[in-house]
């Protein structure tokens, strides 16, 4: 009921209400603050035990258990809820037994060391189920935070089934997006026919969608980083116009309509890729995250892949407009997911929240958040400045971060450019159909299914013990896995290079491309978790410069493939790519080297 309540289609029944039903606790006529109440009992237990001596014979254990509090930090009493609700020094209560945390995961980066450090406290707190001590500031604000250690509405003591549930609806909303860009791949001979344009002009449709899903992050980033927007209302706003758009673009009768419609459905579908990563570290703790964030970012490596796959067969027999007929069919399941049962996770947003209930409880305006303070002095300048020209600055001012960003992309923009030479390998040298050869990618992901494999051994039997035993290390350790992935990339690409031939059977350029998948999957996580690791006050504005700089090149990629293996040939053409990853390798290993310098050095760097 409570995922109920708090997906976006809860919260629409509880504003056309009024508030009259869906209740949370705070609005229910029984609720009682947690501190309130806890100083209650503890009056009542003290006055029990001045006015009943111990009898003669009786046991003093019993009297001890029957008085004592187990597991309760207690604040203050509030003498009248009426009047301030406001917390006020009891001597009934334990000064010994007080929680003084006074971070929450609100205030607290994520991938930092002092993240996990206050995590570390949060979980031996959250056993002992202990009561969370409203902070006042100086100028009389009393911060709203988590009512307990484990406090359900707090994302992170989520049970598991709850947690795995929102990373499943995410990957699917992360896969349907990144599927539409190339379930349109095989319907180019058909816009070719229609529109009377070559085969450049047709890969614009697939072009511009890609461009749009890298400009959109730019935007819906802070969005969702502003707390009284929270995740979910970027997540279901722009997910609707994503499904309406799709319906001119799969309708339009004009070349010009088609591309249009193509960039903004990318636009409009990108919220997923702004605040997926952001959504995934609401939930897992530190050394937990690694696993969600694979989980989640497998949906982006796969789902470009298996679009040729889900529209080959359909096209052929029904005709082009069917693969993009089919992304609606694909959003109708998840639409619903979204609206009904996908709760809130920023805890920005559901702090913010319980303060406005609890000032309407208790009638005191001192009730705030600490998005509320923050947000008051977040200006419209600072807001534009941290979603366009933060990111450029740090991407060209910062030599790590510049080649991350130029490496990926590179790879990004290889694994697009295999849907120009897909066709040109196995329709025209191995004669399969177009169906068949969308079958092909499907090794794609088998390689992400082993990728995953390889990444989750090495986090649970060498990374997280190593953290538990020596605490997190300097970041470039997270890029040993990379190290070792970045010879499959040139490897991968020269098997598929020189086995695409009629002489040699298809399954070898296969585990080329297999190959080739693997060793990216595994070097993208770690290079995804080394950047936060290393500029976590930056986090947001790096994924929005890295996936726009993705998507530029793979966007260029998909109209320069086909020219370039046509000219040259499959062979030299993507030998050509697989020089230009023999660089990559270099890079990655100096980066291992020399990144404590290079952060040393910058003025962006958490050393």
């Amino acid at each position: 009921m409570d995922s109920f309540r708090d997906s976006p289609f809860g919260q629409l029944i509880r504003l056309v209400t009024r508030n009259k039903v869906l209740l949370y606790p705070e609005e229910r006529p029984d609720f009682i603050l947690p501190w309130q109440k806890a100083a209650k009992e503890a009056d009542i237990t003290t006055d029990s035990t001045r006015n009943n001596s111990v009898a003669p014979g009786s046991n003093d254990n019993d009297n001890n258990n029957a008085t004592a509090l187990p597991h309760l930090a207690l604040p203050a009493d509030e003498s009248n809820l009426g009047t301030n609700g406001e917390p006020v020094e009891s001597n009934t209560l334990s000064r010994n037994t007080t929680i003084t945390r006074t971070r929450t995961r609100e205030q607290t980066m994520p991938w930092t060391t002092d993240r996990m450090e206050v995590e570390q406290q949060e979980a031996i707190e959250r056993q002992q189920s202990q009561i969370i001590i409203p902070q006042k500031t100086e100028d009389g604000v009393i911060l709203v935070d988590w009512y307990t250690t484990d406090d359900p509405a707090n994302p992170q003591n989520w049970r598991l089934s709850k947690k795995i549930w929102v990373t499943w609806v995410l990957w699917a909303y992360t896969f349907v997006v990144y599927c539409a860009s190339a379930i349109y791949a095989p319907a180019e001979l058909g816009v070719m026919q229609e529109f009377h344009v070559g085969i450049p002009k047709a890969a614009l449709g697939l072009s511009m969608y890609v461009l749009g899903y890298g400009f959109g992050p730019l935007l819906f980033s802070p969005l969702a980083e502003i707390p009284s927007l929270g995740r979910n209302i970027p997540y279901i706003t722009s997910f609707t116009l994503f499904i309406i758009l799709n319906v001119p673009a799969a309708l339009t009768p004009t070349y010009a309509g088609l591309l249009v419609t193509r960039f903004l459905t990318g636009f409009v579908g990108s919220p997923c890729l702004a605040a997926g990563g952001a959504t995934i570290q609401d939930m897992y703790s530190f050394l937990a995250l690694p696993y969600g964030f694979a989980a989640w970012t497998a949906a982006i490596f796969v789902a470009p892949a298996l679009g040729p796959l889900l529209s080959g067969f359909s096209v052929v027999a029904l005709g082009w407009r069917w693969s993009l007929y089919e992304v609606l069919l694909m959003t109708a399941p998840v639409a619903v997911m979204l609206w009904l049962a996908f709760p809130e996770t920023s805890a920005a947003n559901i702090l913010l929240h319980r303060a406005q209930r609890l000032r309407k409880l208790t009638g005191n305006p001192s009730y705030k958040s600490q998005s509320e303070l923050d947000q008051a002095n977040m200006t419209t300048r600072q807001v534009a400045t941290n979603a366009l020209a933060k990111p450029l600055q740090i991407m060209f001012l910062d030599p790590a971060v510049f080649f991350v960003n130029i490496y990926t992309a590179f790879i990004y923009g290889v694994y697009y450019s295999f849907f120009e030479a897909f066709p040109l390998v196995y329709i025209d040298i191995y004669g399969f159909s177009l169906g068949i050869q969308g079958v092909v990618f499907v090794n794609i992901v088998v390689a992400c299914i082993i990728g995953i494999a390889i990444f989750f051994a090495y986090v649970h039997f060498y990374l997280n013990p190593d953290i538990r035993k020596r605490g997190p290390r300097a970041q470039e350790h997270r890029l040993v896995p990379a190290i070792f992935a970045s010879f499959l990339l040139p490897i991968g690409l020269f098997i598929f290079a020189w086995t695409s031939r009629h002489d040699i059977t298809f399954i070898a350029s296969v585990i080329g491309i297999a190959t080739f998948a693997t060793g990216g999957f595994i070097l993208l996580q770690c290079v995804f978790i080394y950047l936060p690791l290393t500029y976590p006050q930056y986090a947001a504005s790096l994924f929005a410069a890295n996936d726009l700089f993705r998507s530029c090149i793979a966007g260029g990629s998909i109209i320069f493939a086909h020219p370039l293996y046509v000219n040259l040939g499959i062979g030299p053409g993507v030998s050509l790519l697989a020089g230009l990853c023999v660089g990559g390798v270099i890079g990655i290993w100096a980066l291992w080297f020399y990144g404590a310098k290079l952060r040393a050095r910058s003025k962006f760097a958490m050393a």
